[in-house]
């Protein structure tokens, strides 16, 4: 089998569906697009190649895409406690509370820890997922399992020498590989849910200080100017996030500086002595005092960090060094001002919490700062935003999820990508819950429960990221465990007591997608089983090309299957019911890899079947890989590959090399005489020996199949080259 350094192809066919935008696709240039690529990513190399000037435009970029949640959650956080009767200690124990808080998961956890456990410069749950899926063995679909020939798996396996006995015990147990899955896919989908949100709770916040100098205005007006504007802001994401943070930077600039200005202010004019807090003994006697009531309050303080998750779940969209200077520099010292400020109100204010907000605003600046807070609320929403276009482009290459049409906006940054129908999903779902439940204290509860579950899910993936893969010292790894599993344990078991009170919003989301997500899972891998228990072997092949009624017709074939290590059975169906097959016929796999990028030279694999005129090609690629490629460019690269695999067999003594030119001049003349590209349509026939369970979930699967976007568009095969065949598999 030989390896031909390639530029970048497209994906196969029945697997993946990302489709480039025509306006930053450009044929010819993949392997510069390429190297941009990893340019972009963070690692250690790309970091040492940038300038200090441009870590620091990156880094100011980030404002209006990583942090836009997370700076603005002053906004919010204090209107979504429940607080009764609060005294001077309560208010010092709840912002003791959110320094720690803001201290420990925001600086340690994320901008130290999480944020260098990325996945060759993507971040998220998935990321962490796929990490340790390429250390050890513990991924559960035999279709993502990296090709024996392939140098990853050598990686792999070097990597895995030896081995953790955490490791092993996964490898070996797969109700624990099953469950780690699991927790992955919940990850996830508790990330779009806070995508969902994020917008709602933030636009609706900023919104509702008109109603404060206008009482007139009423509480469905501003419902409905929230909705308007959020309508705008995911009109405005086809647009890509290059465009939109260059845009929101400025505003979200203005929000950082001006906030902890006032804050201050109000620190000086209210209650100078306010930094005392910052002594934890605040908060023993917090929960002292308040027992109970002081643990449900959580629900609401649990809001001050929201958004740190987008520090890692948007590392694909810029690096480790500018999220990391952003947050330190800026981000942290804003938050730690503005809620010492707020708090220094509330203490000689003691009963105004449920406006905390603006009420704390100095009527000289209160509509520059409206102004200023209207607009970063919007830029909040864009940051979650972007972290759910980027895991649901993972979760479809990785075939966790249907396909949908994932377009990349940039053609220097493949972490920049944009999905029509999951942008007006996420739309129509922000407005409803905003005009559905328009309190702004049932969205915190809702809230409040994604912020505190995807912390903890994060927390257990590093920790096994820390043992399998990092090999850190067990003394370190129990101490960020019992630190952080328990800070975010007690979270969530306060944001739990608030399920009635709009905290099922987050789950109801997270059991949908979570459906969506199995059930297309659990039909691709039946699928795939099948194809495995009846695949064509290769002297099936040539006895059905012996058959004196079956002829090699003129032309080029492209040959779609998911097996590698055999035909897929519609072959058979196909040669027996056509009675021909293509003179040249290429039988393509995609092969999507638990890994975010695979090398140029690992793109393309060519080998010849041992049949004349019938090779085997795989196109290899990680979730993270710009895939930019229409079809024209897709055959030249692939007939390309196969002119040098030839040319070099050519050389060697096994071939002839009189019939190595014959096949070389076969492969211009059929690819002249026309292109086709074959591709099976195939559909589960649910038998009376089925059980309940299989009819479920196979026909919820082929309502998905059917209404989710052709594999075969991902190509930009024209129309009038397609050839889909149906076949019934057996389920």
């Amino acid at each position: 089998m030989d390896r031909r350094r390639q530029s970048e192809s497209r994906p196969n066919l029945s697997e993946v569906n990302v489709v480039v935008d025509d306006s930053t696709a450009s044929s010819g240039r993949l392997l510069h697009l390429h190297a941009l690529s990893i340019d972009s990513a963070s690692l250690p190399n790309a970091n040492e190649q940038m300038s200090r000037w441009s870590t620091l435009v990156l880094a100011y970029k980030t404002l209006g895409v990583v942090f836009g949640g997370l700076v603005t959650s002053p906004l919010y956080v204090y209107p979504s406690m429940p607080l009764k009767s609060p005294t001077k200690e309560d208010y010092l124990g709840i912002y003791s509370i959110m320094f720690w808080t803001l201290t420990l998961i925001g600086v340690v956890k994320y901008a130290s820890i999480a944020i260098k456990a990325d996945d060759q410069g993507e971040g998220g749950t998935f990321a962490l997922y796929s990490l340790l899926c390429r250390h050890v063995n513990i991924g559960i679909l035999s279709s993502k399992r990296v090709s024996s020939n392939s140098s990853l798996s050598h990686s792999m396996q070097e990597g895995t020498e030896k081995k953790s006995r955490l490791g092993i015990f996964f490898e070996s147990s797969i109700v624990a590989r099953r469950v780690l899955l699991f927790i992955a896919i919940l990850g996830m989908c508790m990330l779009i849910g806070d995508g969902i949100l994020t917008p709602a709770i933030s636009v609706l916040s900023a919104m509702d200080g008109l109603r404060a100098p206008f009482p007139s205005v009423s509480k469905s007006l501003v419902e409905a100017l929230s909705a308007v504007v959020l309508v705008v802001l995911f009109l405005l994401q086809k647009f890509g996030t290059s465009r939109v943070s260059f845009l929101f930077s400025p505003i979200m600039a203005a929000w950082t500086l001006s906030t902890p200005l006032v804050g201050i202010y109000s620190i000086i004019h209210h209650y100078p002595s306010i930094f005392k807090a910052i002594s934890p003994h605040y908060i023993f006697h917090f929960f002292w005092r308040n027992g109970k009531e002081g643990w449900l309050l959580l629900g609401g303080t649990v809001l001050c960090i929201t958004g740190s998750e987008a520090m890692f779940a948007d590392l694909g969209h810029f690096n480790q060094r500018s999220i990391q200077i952003a947050f330190l520099l800026t981000i942290y010292p804003s938050l730690v001002l503005t809620y010492a400020g707020q708090t220094a109100y509330l203490i000689k204010n003691l009963n105004d919490h449920d406006d905390g907000f603006y009420k704390f605003i100095p009527t000289a600046v209160y509509w520059p700062i409206f102004i200023i807070a209207t607009s970063a609320a919007v830029v909040a929403s864009q940051s979650l935003i972007s972290a759910t276009f980027s895991v649901i482009k993972q979760s479809v290459v990785l075939d966790y999820f249907p396909r949908v049409k994932v377009v990349h906006t940039s053609n220097s940054k493949e972490g920049e990508v944009y999905s029509p129908e999951v942008n007006y999903i996420l739309m129509i779902l922000c407005v409803a819950v905003i005009l559905i439940f328009g309190d702004g204290k049932d969205i915190g509860n809702a809230f409040g429960v994604v912020v505190s579950l995807v912390m903890l899910i994060t927390t257990i993936l590093l920790t096994l990221v820390m043992i399998i893969i990092w090999k850190t010292p067990p003394v370190l790894v129990a101490l960020y465990f019992s630190v952080f599993f328990v800070m975010e344990g007690v979270y969530v078991s306060a944001v739990c007591t608030k399920i009635y009170e709009g905290g099922w919003i987050p789950f109801a989301i997270s059991f949908i997608l979570a459906l969506i997500m199995f059930g297309w899972f659990y039909g691709r891998q039946r699928k795939l089983e099948y194809e495995v228990t009846h695949k064509i072997t290769l002297e099936g092949l040539r006895e059905l090309l012996y058959n004196p009624g079956v002829q090699r017709v003129p032309g080029l074939c492209f040959f779609y299957t998911n097996i590698q290590d055999g035909l897929t059975p519609i072959l058979e169906h196909y040669v027996k019911n056509m009675k021909s097959l293509h003179k040249v016929t290429i039988f393509t796999t995609l092969r999507y890899l638990l890994v975010s990028k695979v090398a140029p030279h690992e793109r393309i694999i060519i080998r010849k079947l041992g049949l004349i005129g019938v090779y085997g090609c795989v196109i290899q690629y990680g979730y993270a890989d710009s895939l930019n490629l229409e079809g024209d460019d897709f055959v030249s690269q692939v007939t390309n590959s196969l002119q040098m695999h030839l040319q070099g067999c050519s050389d060697g003594l096994t071939y002839d090399p009189v019939e190595i030119q014959e096949e070389i001049s076969d492969l211009e003349h059929t690819k002249q005489a026309g292109v086709v590209h074959v591709r099976g349509k195939t559909r589960f026939h649910v038998g009376k020996n089925c059980g309940w369970f299989d009819r479920i979930m196979l026909a919820f699967y082929e309502v998905m199949h059917n209404n989710c976007r052709s594999a075969l568009l991902a190509l930009g095969v024209p129309l009038q080259q397609r050839i889909e065949v149906g076949m019934l598999y057996e389920a």
